[in-house]
């Protein structure tokens, strides 16, 4: 597969961390071969969105080794653009390391503090909007900004334009504790509220948007109230939820033998926003979400088990139904 051209503008622009990612068998300290692949929430995203027939453009950081130049080099292969995409020559490329160590438990290790990607600056960002036609969506998640001051910055910075050129902005919360504090976060991602069309959480991480001292029983509520046009809620095996100001929406989860839940939150994001860009309706959102979610929990890696938009009718499909 070859990188879909942007040049008249992306559909979507991601903005994050990707690492080389290293998937062992079992116990880390037994040894053994690994799997070498890459991962980051917003790439998982991209790569979803480039299968599903859409034009991605992915902006981040990566060092100039070795490491780097297999996640511009995979990325680019799965029709993602990185044009964006900036070389550190002063950090390295983050890693990740997967140790399986129960058939439903995964422990994750991170090696990306002082990464290239941590280090992303608010003068990276402009370059990933210059095009003729600016990304149609921003996507986000409360990842980039744990990173550090700078990729902090650079989100702020990616917010403010896509106001100015009229991008819809999606926030994928996806709270990270070994990052940040849940008061950090929430300082953090209430400022980035105004800015956010599409809010996408779990129901533990809606509570982390809301304005200081707010109302936190309806949270779903409260941020609609607030400006969010959507707010959709992961429920995992429960499926999922969508509230505008006209209704609130359930889709069940699609019934598949998981072997991996990991990317399968970036799934759904990555089928929802498809769905959105096809200027479909809410309950075909949700329903094109839980089942790329699902394609995700059914197969072993962050992004590889992504459906293609010919795959997708592989695991049936129905509406949504009103809850309210």
């Amino acid at each position: 597969m070859t990188a879909a051209p942007c040049d008249a503008g992306p559909d979507v622009l991601t903005l994050g961390e990707t690492m080389v990612a290293l998937r062992g068998s079992g116990p880390l300290k037994l040894g053994g071969a690994m799997n070498v692949s890459v991962a980051g929430a917003e790439s998982n995203v991209a790569i979803g969105l480039a299968r599903l027939g859409h034009t991605v453009r992915w902006a981040g950081a990566v060092g100039d080794d070795e490491a780097g130049e297999l996640v511009l080099r995979t990325l680019r292969a799965e029709g993602v653009d990185v044009t964006a995409a900036t070389r550190d020559p002063a950090a390295p490329t983050g890693l990740i390391l997967f140790e399986p160590r129960l058939p439903e438990v995964t422990r994750v290790h991170y090696y990306r503090a002082g990464s290239a990607g941590s280090r992303l600056s608010p003068d990276d960002v402009p370059a990933a909007f210059a095009a003729p036609r600016p990304p149609r969506v921003l996507h986000l998640t409360g990842i980039t900004p744990a990173l550090g001051p700078s990729a902090r910055d650079a989100c702020r910075h990616a917010l403010r334009l896509a106001r100015e050129h009229g991008t819809e902005v999606c926030l994928d919360v996806n709270f990270r504790s070994r990052l940040w504090s849940r008061e950090e976060a929430a300082a953090e991602l209430r400022e980035w509220i105004p800015y956010v069309d599409v809010l996408i959480a779990s129901d533990d991480e809606l509570p982390l948007c809301l304005p200081e001292n707010g109302p936190t029983d309806a949270p779903e509520k409260s941020l609609v109230d607030g400006g969010v046009r959507e707010v959709v809620v992961k429920l995992g095996a429960d499926g999922a939820t969508a509230h505008t100001a006209d209704a609130a929406l359930h889709a069940p989860a699609r019934e598949v033998r998981a072997v991996d839940a990991v990317g399968a939150g970036d799934a759904f994001v990555a089928g929802y926003l498809s769905a959105l860009l096809d200027s479909t309706d809410v309950p075909t959102r949700l329903d094109r979400a839980v089942t790329t979610g699902a394609f995700a929990v059914a197969s072993h890696g962050d992004w590889e088990g992504a459906p293609t938009r010919a795959e997708l009718d592989l695991l049936g499909s129905g509406p949504g139904t009103v809850v309210r």
